[in-house]
Formats: structure tokens, C-alpha cells, sequence
């Protein structure tokens, strides 16, 4: 192939076919990318252009010089984004366990990761420490996938989120400041010189970040960018930042980018989370076809170079690097052993191990560094081994040490309302885990005021991955004023939860043949069999309805339990052996003896003091023996 354009088109069919496929199937998007870039490299030679040498890698001889930018670029992006996630104000609340992980877990990974590179996989001490470097990442693109599908307890769970987060930029600081050592140590300078050196170049570019961050912060705060412009402006001062630092330091401007991504992480700047989402759509877009690329510049002959030293690399660092990294660094931390064990356990590796060494490996190779070659497959292999690894095994094992989540599958409402947050306070006096959450602070203060547990913030975003533990949920509710939003939401969540298991409020009444609403397939259940829309609900709310809640038993079955029912009631949920069944108008639901029902119900009207003390005996005769002992509203 020849044509740039066509290889760009195919490049973004198949990554993101990949992330959409994995999607569906929800599966760890970096392994189909991985597998539909070797079909398309080494398999089929889609890419090889038709001048290309044997053994020549098709994408380096298909964009030539570009090729080098293209990663670089990419990296960049990926590391500014990753540092954007760094809130310091978040990090000093997190437990001692998440800190230790961190300070000393890093150094130590970087420690014994290099010595296992130099002495087992055969590298040279310096590509070794490199590379040890680029193995701290833990690869926060591929760990909440699996945190998600484990359903973890909170605390081994949060272990493994903080420290992919933290440690994602760290190690590739560290894989930064070795390059530069090695780049300045080509120059034949003395230590003294070389370490100096260092230190200022690094100085310098954390600088030139920070301002550069600064100056973002400053312009977004008081309005000097208006909000359709702030991100392509924050691109394009990502990019400047980038090559401005290395035009002052070889390769500075990954050191540079992310010291601007920290900066204005804690910026307190309003528009932070568009901002944020911003960049996760774009370095979404980035990974996908950086990993395509990266899988199809493959060659047989560097696959064939892997032999039995880096099986036994891979062996050492899943058995022995990582387990004794964990242990050391959280002594005297307060954690369990089976925690310990299990996080010693996990460390799966992702995409930005692989684009960093990528990146590192051809400069490094520019540089006379032939070890440098070795990078991108080994790499790749730790890629592989982990995430297949601990894929399969993170489920059965934190099950098998009484680590996986026992709790009744909570319920999270995406979107508040009188209505929606009365509902969840109804849930929790049912002891149901419940949640709401909105990106209006003012929308959830009345959920605050009831106790009642709230997020504030996107649910669409990434970022919120990162704050909410989405494993403790088994239910959703969209039922925000936003019909658009609320099917965003459903079709987002669906992977996680399951179809089955969302409920979206009707927004139109019960006119199903209205051509401006969205396409079926991209919302949950209608929720409540009347398929009631908001408006109504929140006329129901204010109008005095009330819950009750009702055991059935034989004594009380579901028969007279109906024929009580006023009309104009619905059943909200079943109780049913622990598992919640919502009402919805695709799936109407029946209660059974056993069962606990919530329903929604006018108010009683009050009845007069002479016709209620008339009526008082008769209907004490007649109701007494037909009331369920724990039917009782509560409201």
C-alpha cells in the first residue's frame, strides 16, 4: 500500500471496530485491537508498501519520517491527559494502602522491574532501567474493566484504581529522566555533568509545562477563551508545550506535557470535566489507531526474536517482581494479607507500556542503543501475558478469598428530582444501596439533606470511573429531564450492567408512533408499567403520594393484595429473594407469596370525624383479619 489516505481509513476502521466490538462483547478492548493490528500487519501485509525491504517494518516504510512524529505526538496526548486525572487534593485523602502503592511502590516496582529486564531478559543495565520504568505503569485502560466485571470489595478495588491512575504518568517520567541520562551519557560528560544536566533540563520543562498549564488556567477561568474554542486551544497549547520543551531538551516534552496536565488538573478551573471529556474522546481516538499501528509495524522476525528469556521474564515479573513490590510497600500499612495477595496479583499492563516503549525503542535504536529493538515485543508480550492473566483469573480468585462484593446490588439514579430523590429515600429505609447522581449541585441538595448517598459530577465522563465504584451498582434508573441524556446514559452503562437491568422514564406519554422520539435500541426499559413520563411523576410528588410497602403472604397473597390496590396505583418493585425486580412497561411484574412490593399510591383522603367514627367498628371487623402485619407506608 501506497496511499497514506486509504491506511489512515482502514487504521481508524480498526480501531475503533475494535473498541466498538470489544464493547459488545465486553471484553478487554486492547487485546482485539492487538489482534486485528496483527491480522492486518504481519498476517496479511495490508500495510507493506510494494518498495518496502524484506524484514522492513511495513508502517515505518509506509510513513517514512512520519512515522517517529505520529507516536510522539500520540504520547504526548495520552501523557497530558493521564496527568489531567492527577487532582493532588484527591490523592492526600486516599488511604495509607493507595499512598504506600505509590511512594515507595513505585521505586520499588522500578527496582526490581530493572534488575529482571537486565538479568533475565538479557538487556543491557541501561534499556533495563528504561524499561523497568516503562513496567511501573499498571495500565488504568485495562484495570477497570476488570474491576468492573470482579466486582471487587472497596478497598482491594481502590488499591487498583489509585495506583493505575497515579502511576500511569510516573512510570513514564521515569522512562523520561533514564532517556535523557542515556542521551547525555552519549555525549561522553562526566556524572557530574550528565546529572546536572538532568536536573535542569527537567527543570526547565516542568516549568515550561507548569506556566503553559497556568497560563490555560488563567484564560478559562476569566473568560479570555470562549467555551466552544477552550478545546481545540488546550490541543493546540498541548502540541506547542510539547515541541517547545524539546526544542530546549531531547525528547523534554513528554516531562513537559504532563507537568502541564497536573497543573491544570488542580487549577480549579469550572469547565475542568468538559475538558476532561474532551480529552478522553480524543485520546480514545489516539490509542485506537496508535494501536493498530503500533501491532501492525510488527515483523515475523521480531516475534521469532522472543525466546525462552522472556518467558522467564514474564514469570518473574507476575511471581515475583510484582508480589514482592506490593509486599514491601505496603508493610505496616494495616492490610490484609488476602488484600495484599490478591493486589501482589494484579497488575495488568496497557496501551500506553506499549506506546511509550514504541516511542523509546526508535529513539533509542537512533541513538546506538540496539537493545532498544527489544522493547516494542517485550512490551507487547507483558501486554498479553497480564491482561490474559488476570482476565480470567480476577473473578474466580477474589471470590475464592472472600474479596468480590456481597452486597445487594445497589441501585444508582442518574438524575435529580423531588421525585427521583424521594423514591431513593424510600429505597434506603428498605436498606436497598441506593445513589443519585447529577452534575447540578443544587439539583442533589435536597438528597444531601435526606441523607441520602449523592455524586456530583458527569456520569457519561471517564473521570467518573474514577470516583464512583460503579461495581456496587446492579440497577440503574435514568431519569433525568433530559431525554437524550438519559439514553446516552442507558446505552453507556449497558455493557456494565446489562439491558436488562436499566430503566429510562418516558418522556413522551404513551404516544409510541412520535417520530421525533430516539430509536428503541438506544434506551433502557421503560420504567413503571404506565410508562408515567416525568411531568406526571412530579405531579404525583406533589400532589401527596405516598409508598407503601406490603409483605405477601399466604395469609395476605397477591389476589386480595391487587383487589386492595387503588386503581390509579402501580407497584415500583418487587423484593424477591434479595433480587429487585423494577416495574417496567416491556416486562410487567406480578408479586408472589413471599415477595415484599413498594408501590406508589394516591394519598388516603381524610375522612370526616362523625362518618369516620360511624363507619369505625364495621370496618375494623372487616379489615382486621385481611391486613398484612408489615404493610406500611412510608412515606
Amino acid at each position: 500500500m501506497d496511499n497514506l489516505v486509504l491506511a489512515f481509513a482502514i487504521i481508524g476502521a480498526l480501531g475503533v471496530g475494535a473498541q466498538w466490538l470489544a464493547w459488545r462483547l465486553n471484553l478487554p478492548a486492547i487485546v482485539l485491537m492487538a489482534i486485528a493490528g496483527v491480522i492486518a500487519g504481519p498476517v496479511l501485509g495490508v500495510f507493506s508498501p510494494p518498495d518496502a525491504a524484506p524484514g522492513e517494518p511495513p508502517m515505518e516504510a509506509l510513513f517514512g519520517e512520519f512515522y517517529r512524529p505520529i507516536i510522539a505526538v500520540a504520547v504526548a496526548v495520552i501523557l497530558f491527559e493521564g496527568g489531567l486525572q492527577l487532582n493532588f487534593a484527591e490523592i492526600r485523602g486516599l488511604s495509607k494502602g493507595v499512598r504506600r502503592l505509590v511512594f515507595p511502590g513505585a521505586a520499588v516496582a522500578w527496582a526490581l522491574g530493572s534488575v529482571a529486564a537486565y538479568l533475565i531478559a538479557g538487556l543491557s543495565w541501561q534499556i533495563a532501567l528504561l524499561f523497568g520504568g516503562i513496567m511501573v505503569v499498571t495500565g488504568p485502560t485495562v484495570i477497570f474493566p476488570l474491576l468492573r466485571q470482579s466486582k471487587l470489595n472497596a478497598r482491594p478495588a481502590t488499591l487498583l484504581k489509585w495506583e493505575g491512575i497515579v502511576n500511569d504518568p510516573i512510570g513514564a517520567l521515569l522512562a523520561v529522566l533514564v532517556y535523557e541520562f542515556l542521551v547525555f551519557d552519549g555525549l561522553h560528560a562526566s556524572a557530574g555533568d550528565i546529572l546536572s544536566s538532568i536536573v535542569v533540563a527537567s527543570m526547565l520543562s516542568a516549568a515550561l509545562g507548569f506556566a503553559i498549564g497556568r497560563f490555560a488556567a488563567t484564560s478559562f477561568r476569566y473568560g479570555w477563551v470562549p467555551e466552544y474554542l477552550k478545546p481545540p486551544v488546550l490541543l493546540a497549547l498541548v502540541l506547542i508545550c510539547f515541541e517547545t520543551a524539546n526544542l530546549l531538551q531531547h525528547e523534554a516534552g513528554l516531562l513537559a506535557v504532563t507537568a502541564m496536565g497536573v497543573t491544570m488538573a488542580n487549577s480549579r478551573i469550572a469547565s475542568i470535566n468538559e475538558l476532561r471529556l474532551f480529552k478522553e474522546n480524543i485520546a480514545v481516538l489516539l490509542v485506537s489507531g496508535v494501536f493498530i499501528i503500533l501491532t501492525a509495524n510488527l515483523t515475523f522476525e521480531s516475534i521469532k526474536a522472543l525466546d525462552w528469556s522472556v518467558f522467564w521474564y514474564l514469570v518473574a515479573m507476575l511471581f515475583v517482581v510484582r508480589p514482592l513490590t506490593v509486599f514491601i510497600s505496603t508493610i505496616g500499612a494495616g492490610l490484609p494479607f488476602r488484600e495484599r495477595l490478591l493486589v501482589g496479583w494484579i497488575a495488568p499492563r496497557g496501551i500506553v507500556a506499549v506506546a511509550v516503549s514504541s516511542f523509546f525503542g526508535a529513539s533509542l535504536m537512533a541513538e546506538g542503543y540496539m537493545d532498544g529493538a527489544k522493547l516494542i515485543p517485550l512490551a507487547f508480550a507483558m501486554v498479553f501475558a497480564t491482561v490474559i492473566a488476570h482476565g480470567f483469573t480476577i473473578g474466580p480468585l477474589a471470590k475464592a478469598m472472600g474479596l468480590a462484593s456481597r452486597e445487594r446490588p445497589g441501585v444508582l439514579i442518574a438524575g435529580a428530582s423531588p421525585w427521583s430523590i424521594a423514591l431513593a429515600a424510600k429505597l434506603k429505609e428498605l436498606e436497598i444501596p441506593v445513589m443519585v447522581a447529577d452534575n447540578s449541585w443544587r439539583r442533589l441538595k435536597p438528597a444531601r439533606l435526606a441523607n441520602v448517598p449523592t455524586y456530583y459530577g458527569e456520569i457519561l465522563s471517564e473521570v467518573t470511573e474514577h470516583h464512583l465504584d460503579l461495581n456496587r451498582f446492579g440497577y440503574l434508573l435514568a431519569v433525568s429531564g433530559n431525554e437524550s441524556h438519559n439514553a446516552l446514559v442507558s446505552t453507556d452503562l449497558a455493557p456494565e450492567l446489562g439491558r436488562a437491568a436499566i430503566f429510562q422514564v418516558n418522556h413522551r406519554g404513551k404516544d409510541e408512533e412520535d417520530r421525533q422520539a430516539l430509536s428503541f435500541t438506544l434506551q433502557g426499559r421503560t420504567f413503571l408499567h404506565s410508562a408515567a413520563p416525568l411531568d406526571e411523576l412530579l405531579r404525583r410528588h406533589y400532589s401527596g403520594w405516598i409508598y407503601q410497602r406490603t409483605r405477601i403472604s399466604e395469609e395476605y397473597p397477591p389476589e386480595r393484595y391487587l383487589e386492595d390496590l387503588p386503581e390509579s396505583a402501580e407497584i415500583v418493585l418487587i423484593i424477591r429473594k434479595g433480587a429487585l425486580l423494577f416495574a417496567s412497561k416491556e416486562a410487567p411484574v406480578k408479586p408472589d407469596i413471599g415477595d415484599t412490593v413498594l408501590a406508589y399510591l394516591p394519598k388516603p383522603p381524610e375522612a370526616k370525624p362523625d362518618k369516620q367514627k360511624e363507619a369505625k367498628p364495621e370496618k375494623q371487623k372487616e379489615a382486621k383479619p385481611d391486613k398484612p402485619e408489615t404493610a406500611e407506608p412510608l412515606a
